[in-house]
């Protein structure tokens, strides 16, 4: 219903400025309902919502439209606005500026640049990412770890988007970086086991000195969660649902603990327990976090977490709109943070689901963190 009114508010809008026929006007009626009716389309007879089962070129397309449509309508409402001061001018004071264009060729400008947009959307969305080099210092992380490099791949998020060869070379990228640990922050498919086998198979290729770990997004619970467990543990892709490892390097212990999703609680599934996730571990250890979402941070900054690892929000994929994924995510978009004594450092991501793939000024990202020793030391409290 959202994106057909956003069609139905596009055609009132845009259609009737067109110099067209009557007949050319209802066909360009018919197809914008149609592209605002995509979501819809791919859930009944294509497959799912997250990942429509036809042709990746396709995909692409569907994905540019839509994109388009919704960006065309922002421009519109923005229009319109416009709009509205000046009649409100006009009334206060009798100001009647000249506009040198019609309405009609403001729309198509308006049109083209949505289009036009939208492609470079859609390339940055589904080229493969480049490295973002971070260096992130801890207080209780020890000498011996300083210059540990963590490798996070996060929103991979496997379909006919993000297929195979993509999968392989952001799998080749990753693995070139030589990480000492890497990290899988959810959101890793779109799709059943059975229709994803052959994308995710890279996946079980990645190496790092430490070892790779990995949680679930919620799109993980979109898609059978159950099976993918059991696909993750046959891939050699271990899950830190609600629990943690304890690694040794150089003499010294770091515990990497995992959480499972906020959408667990859709699916009667076990929600996110730092409590579970982290007992037992050795309380004199750095504490690495991962976890899907950035929020509830605080509350695992109080468990003693000293670095929290997420994604999910996409940086916001598009420049101007990554202001409500902060909103919506506790104030946390893209970055590096400061949660009381927790860094917190929130990925890009890697990919995006199909059903949006667009990215203007929110790039992707491979993350590499090089974890610096700051000296501080002591015990947890």
């Amino acid at each position: 219903m959202v994106t057909g009114l956003i069609g139905l508010y596009v055609i009132l809008r845009f259609v009737p400025s067109l110099p067209w026929s009557v007949a050319g006007k209802c066909l360009a009626a018919l197809i914008l309902l149609l592209i605002s009716q995509i979501y819809l389309i791919n859930r009944m007879f294509l497959g799912n919502l997250a990942s429509p089962e036809i042709p990746g070129g396709v995909v692409i397309v569907l994905g540019w439209l839509i994109g388009a449509l919704i960006l065309l309508a922002i421009f519109l409402l923005l229009k319109d606005l416009a709009a509205l001061l000046l009649f409100a001018l006009n009334k206060a004071g009798g100001i009647r500026p000249a506009l040198p264009f019609s309405a009609a060729r403001v729309n198509g400008a308006l049109a083209a640049a949505a289009l036009i947009l939208c492609a470079i959307g859609v390339w940055q969305a589904y080229r493969v990412p480049d490295v973002r080099a971070v260096e992130i210092a801890l207080d209780r992380l020890p000498a011996e770890l300083d210059g540990l490099r963590v490798v996070q791949l996060s929103d991979l998020h496997a379909s006919r988007f993000h297929d195979a060869p993509w999968q392989r070379a952001v799998v080749d990228k990753a693995n070139a970086l030589k990480p000492d640990l890497t990290l899988i922050t959810g959101d890793i498919v779109d799709g059943s086991p059975a229709r994803r086998a052959a994308d995710v198979a890279p996946l079980a290729d990645l190496k790092a000195r430490l070892g790779v770990l990995a949680v679930p997004g919620n799109h993980e619970y979109y898609s059978n969660y159950e099976a993918w467990m059991a696909a993750f543990d046959e891939l050699g892709l271990p899950m830190l649902n609600n629990r943690h490892v304890v690694i040794h390097d150089r003499g010294r212990a770091l515990v990497v603990a995992g959480t499972t999703d906020r959408n667990a609680a859709r699916f009667g599934l076990p929600m996110p327990d730092i409590g579970a996730a982290l007992a037992g571990a050795p309380r004199d250890a750095t504490v690495l976090l991962i976890t899907h979402q950035p929020r509830g941070a605080a509350k695992n900054a109080a468990a003693g977490v000293d670095l929290q690892f997420s994604g999910h929000t996409h940086g916001g994929q598009i420049i101007g709109l990554h202001l409500i994924a902060r909103k919506a995510n506790d104030g946390f978009v893209s970055g590096t943070y400061q949660v009381g004594a927790m860094r917190l450092y929130v990925s890009n991501g890697a990919g995006l689901w199909s059903g949006f793939p667009i990215r203007l000024g929110r790039p992707s990202e491979i993350a590499l963190i090089t974890l610096r020793s700051a000296g501080a030391g002591g015990e947890r409290r």
